[in-house]
């Protein structure tokens, strides 16, 4: 096997080695993903990006996702604005579809040179989620030590978050991935806190699910701004300053949640043989 090129990028510090296969097809299970994703002897980053020629129509690229464990997961807000940014680039167009596992996602340019992402409907009820048993996702019964009452939402993966008084004195690497594997949540979950900082503007820290703790997730960012609409604390329009920057969200009437944000390529090579064996 020839080594592949790689890009490394990000969205506000979730940084993404992305692989380009449409042409050339890249064998990669779980232990070559965790290989290239180890930040101490591979590439390193949060998830493992493939781009692929897309199966549906109106697509105009398949997207698939590892997480740094991995794993393949459904969704990543962050690394479909890098993706979709990079087709813009190459295709000379200003609006881009996106096929992932979780369905077709439309991004279009913003301002300052960000991407806007529709991250599709967000599923409320407990069987999406999905939960182990019938719950009420506004107010689910989990409590970890200071953590209790959390919103549960799935925006193409499934999202716990707690509301609390300061996000920053939250144990999240203590918590997380207890939280994370609670049988609750037989698929696991991103587990977010969330500070009410305006009725406009929330402090986000999240533990992603499969990779720990990141500088921002863009679908646990759409779960917050869902989640705090649904409990009354802000209106469908809000910031979310993550430790990595800032996203914009806005919950759309028809259930759509609409992600802007910036990308960023750090830089390209290629993939040492080493990392395939």
């Amino acid at each position: 096997m020839s080594a592949p090129a790689f890009v490394k990028m990000h969205g506000l510090g979730n940084d993404f080695v992305v692989l380009d296969a449409r042409r050339t097809p890249f064998p990669l299970d779980e232990g070559r993903a965790r290989a290239i994703a180890d930040r101490r002897t591979g590439i390193g980053c949060d998830q493992l990006i493939t781009m692929e020629a897309p199966t549906s129509p109106g697509a105009d690229i398949f997207m698939r996702i590892r997480n740094a464990d991995g794993g393949e997961v459904d969704a990543c807000g962050n690394a479909t604005r890098c993706v979709a940014a990079l087709v813009m680039r190459e295709s000379g167009r200003d609006r881009v579809v996106v096929e992932t596992n979780a369905g077709l996602l439309l991004a279009r340019p913003a301002s300052e040179g960000r991407i806007s992402v529709d991250m599709g409907q967000a599923r409320l009820d407990w069987r999406d989620i999905p939960l182990r048993d019938p719950t009420d996702t506004l107010h689910v019964p989990l409590e970890l030590g200071p953590l209790a009452d959390p919103v549960c939402t799935n925006i193409g993966n499934p999202h716990a978050t707690f509301f609390v008084a300061d996000a920053a004195a939250i144990d999240l690497p203590a918590l997380g991935p207890q939280l994370e594997h609670h049988p609750i949540f037989p698929e696991r979950a991103n587990i977010e806190v969330a500070q009410l900082l305006a009725p406009d503007r929330l402090r986000l820290r999240v533990w992603e699910r499969g990779v720990g703790i990141t500088r921002a997730c863009g679908t646990g960012a759409c779960a917050t701004a869902v989640a705090a609409h649904r409990r009354g604390l802000t209106g469908r329009r809000v910031d979310i300053v993550l430790d990595g920057g800032v996203l914009e969200l806005e919950w759309l009437a028809d259930g759509h949640v609409l992600m802007t944000g910036p990308v960023a390529t750090s830089f390209s090579g290629i993939i040492d043989p080493s990392l395939l064996d």
